[in-house]
């Protein structure tokens, strides 16, 4: 006999409203037993619930990434029969659409502050409605499927939990129809049914057949479907259970990483549904199970073809479209993927959130994909994804996992590096283009922001285009393309206009550039990512740096988990010097995940300098990779970075012995500058610092005796040595003046009496070459 509501024990537990415990002694809100001191007066008497072995909570949740790259999800225990079922039925407490001959009332809401009406009348058509489930605890279906209770009141039918008398231990879901004078719900059942048994894939339920059972008074019998029982936690569940529960379960805090592989697999089982032209259409966290270490989307009631656009729709309105657009354009794929974006959104309120800019990132992504305008959303669930896993690398890299390197979908590798100058060897001009006295500071301004514009990648050509390959093929003048493109249609395509405009930013034509770009944006949608970029590829070149940034912000807005909006953000904010914070943040989400961008090791260096923090400045440049081609350059900069001088000061006697040993070090690898006029310009540059900057007393204990700073710490000995460094430059020297200021300079910073020894022996030299 069913129980009536207002006769059950309220649930005790913070947080609860309206919830009553059931007679499992679980909620039937928030589905949890009570605290142990607020047991009910008299309890239902159930086994104790066994001890979770550590290793199922712990281990493979604390950030182990399974093969698809995705976080592998804690090994949730499959609840025993009587708590994942009920005994009682309980109506649905948010009512449900009458759908009989396409009415849209809704029936069984509640009168205020009253229970959930199990019987009623449709306030719009007056049509007779019951909630009352048609099977009940002990009812043999099918002949050998046993009932045992109450899974869910579910959109279209009530869902029970069912055993297999055949097969002891074995348990299945029934699902039947609520009414069966409702049209909607017939019709989909019919659908769901057609469609559950064609669809295989791992995150799907799966259908095990179908049965018919007419209970006493029926004047004709039901359809049931027969389904996989799938055992866990549904989303919903997670996102309302406690916080000692959801860290037992997680071995840890439950944390977006979790969320992200949540919403990855779901996006791989409604990108399987859209391929066999099937709308999920009610995607929300009770939907979904959590159970082992894997997830299953349940319930396909709401199922229906991508092309349907008369058939009543079924979905839940918090999760969903606004009714406006659902009444105008009805659903479709980017629907769908709006349903995933609430749903994820509605798991990251109870997660803990992302590190760093991938707080940022995801928050973006959600944007995207729950957009008001649905030209604005993602295209299709494996875009989505994509972005989605991209995210999740940024998080994982900002939290300090080991960097998970994957090549760009969007973008193509470059080998391209801006704001590279620290790495690069002074030339002779750093001397002779001078005052005297002057000592030149370290490079740690911002690159040119046409310099950057050349650095950035390029777009991955589009290759539905048509014209995609053949401009693969071409180079050179892009007036020649352009011709071609006038007299030939299949030319007339996006990709043509985008690569005009990049050839003609190559050739310093910004204005056929901005004419190219045009022509692109009148082709494609309002909402192309590629327009945005290359838009602020063209405001970098002609140096209207901000409005670069709000191009490249759309470009990250659209393409969230991808590394080169932000390293294009990260340049926009250093070049205005924007707070230092928000340059770090965008070079650091480049850099921590992927040590081959050499341009953001750079942003970064170029940062901690301004701050006057050396140190961290050769840190991050002793990351880049032997691998890297970068490599050799972050080399060189660290060895400059270590002994320039830096807000009017010089290195310290540890940054020279630290410069030293790194000299040493590139000479003793057979370095190919070393011999080579660039290694005599390095050395040279660094006596000369190490001379200028030396105290009064004297570097003290710790200087680098040897051939570099010589024997001993004297400013003669220091002195005698820069001047020796000087007239090998001169050598290098390409016209007479240029010699004679290299000269020059070599005497001056000789001590007095030596200068002029020296002097003298130079005249006499050049007295003997003229004879």
């Amino acid at each position: 006999m069913t129980v009536p509501t207002s006769s059950r024990t309220p649930c005790p537990r913070p947080g609860c409203a309206g919830g009553r415990i059931m007679a499992t002694g679980f909620c039937d809100s928030c589905h949890r037993r009570p605290p142990a001191p607020d047991l009910p007066a008299r309890p239902v008497v159930e086994p104790a619930e066994p001890a979770e072995p550590a290793h199922r909570a712990a281990g493979a949740s604390a950030g182990e990434l399974d093969n698809d790259g995705l976080l592998i999800l804690p090994d949730i225990p499959i609840p025993a029969a009587t708590e994942a079922a009920t005994t009682t039925a309980t109506p649905p407490s948010d009512g449900r659409r009458c759908g009989v001959d396409n009415c849209s009332g809704t029936i069984g809401i509640a009168y205020p502050g009253g229970p959930a009406l199990a019987h009623g009348y449709c306030p719009r058509c007056g049509r007779g409605y019951s909630f009352e489930p048609r099977l009940r605890p002990g009812d043999h279906v099918g002949g050998h499927y046993r009932v045992l209770g109450y899974l869910a009141a579910g959109g279209l039918g009530w869902v029970y939990l069912a055993e297999d008398t055949r097969v002891p231990g074995l348990h299945v879901v029934l699902k039947g129809l609520i009414n069966t004078g409702d049209a909607i719900a017939r019709r989909s059942a019919v659908e769901e049914r057609r469609s559950l048994t064609t669809l295989h894939h791992r995150d799907i339920v799966r259908i095990v057949t179908h049965v018919q059972h007419r209970s006493p008074g029926e004047p004709e019998p039901t359809g049931y479907i027969v389904m996989e029982y799938v055992g866990g936690r549904s989303l919903d569940w997670i996102r309302r259970a406690g916080e000692e529960e959801l860290t037992r379960l997680f071995g840890g805090a439950f944390g977006i990483g979790h969320v992200i592989t949540y919403g990855c697999k779901i996006l791989g089982a409604l990108q399987y549904l859209h391929q066999q032209g099937l709308l999920y259409c009610d995607m929300k966290p009770d939907n979904v199970i959590h159970y082992g270490r894997d997830i299953k989307v349940i319930d396909l009631g709401a199922i229906r073809r991508t092309d349907d656009r008369s058939s009543a729709l079924v979905c839940t309105t918090r999760y969903a479209p606004q009714k406006r657009e659902r009444d105008k354009r009805g659903f479709h794929v980017d629907s769908d993927l709006f349903t995933v974006g609430r749903t994820l959104a509605s798991l990251a309120a109870r997660a803990e959130p992302a590190t760093g800019l991938a707080a940022r990132s995801f928050e973006a992504l959600i944007t995207r994909a729950t957009h008001p305008e649905p030209a604005a959303r993602f295209t299709s669930a494996a875009e989505m994804s994509r972005q989605l896993w991209e995210v999740l690398r940024e998080h994982l890299a900002l939290s300090g996992h080991e960097p998970y390197p994957e090549r760009s979908t969007r973008f193509e590798p470059t080998a391209a590096v801006f704001g590279a100058a620290l790495g690069t060897v002074a030339s002779l001009e750093h001397w002779t283009r001078r005052p005297d006295g002057a000592t030149p500071q370290l490079p740690v301004d911002a690159p040119a922001p046409a310099d950057t514009a050349k650095a950035l990648p390029r777009p991955v050509p589009d290759p539905y285009d048509a014209a995609a390959l053949l401009l693969g093929l071409v180079s050179g003048d892009p007036q020649r393309i352009a011709e071609r493109a006038a007299r030939d249609p299949s030319l007339g395509t996006v990709e043509t206009s985008l690569w005009l405009c990049r050839a003609y930013l190559d050739a310093g034509d910004a204005e056929q550039a901005g004419l190219w770009l045009g022509r692109a944006r009148e082709r494609s949608g309002a909402y192309d990512w590629r327009i945005y970029w290359h838009q602020g590829l063209t405001w970098l070149t002609t140096g209207q740096v901000k409005g670069a940034e709000g191009e490249f912000a759309a470009a990250y807005a659209a393409l969230p988990g991808e590394s080169a909006p932000k390293l294009a953000l990260g340049y926009c904010a250093e070049y205005l010097r924007a707070a230092e914070h928000q340059t770090q943040a965008y070079y650091e989400a480049v850099w921590r995940r992927d040590r081959t961008q050499g341009s953001a090791a750079f942003g970064l260096a170029r940062l901690h300098l301004r701050r006057g923090d050396r140190a961290r400045a050769v840190a991050v440049l002793d990351e880049v990779p032997t691998t890297s081609r970068h490599y050799d350059t972050a080399r060189i900069a660290a060895i400059r970075v270590l002994t320039g001088r830096l807000g009017g000061a010089g290195p310290t006697v540890e940054q020279l012995a630290d410069a030293d040993r790194r000299l040493a070090l590139l000479g003793r690898s057979g370095h190919h500058l070393v011999g080579s006029g660039a290694w005599d310009r390095l050395v040279t540059e660094v006596r000369e610092h190490a001379w200028a900057g030396r105290p009064p007393e004297g570097w003290g204990p710790g200087f680098p005796a040897g051939e570099r700073f010589g024997t001993t710490d004297t400013r003669s000995a220091l002195s005698t040595l820069l001047s020796r460094s000087l007239k090998r430059l001169a050598d290098q020297a390409g016209s007479a003046s240029e010699r004679g200021d290299l000269l020059d300079r070599a005497y001056a910073v000789l001590p007095r009496a030596a200068g002029w020894r020296e002097l003298l022996r130079g005249w006499r030299h050049a007295l003997r070459e003229r004879t």
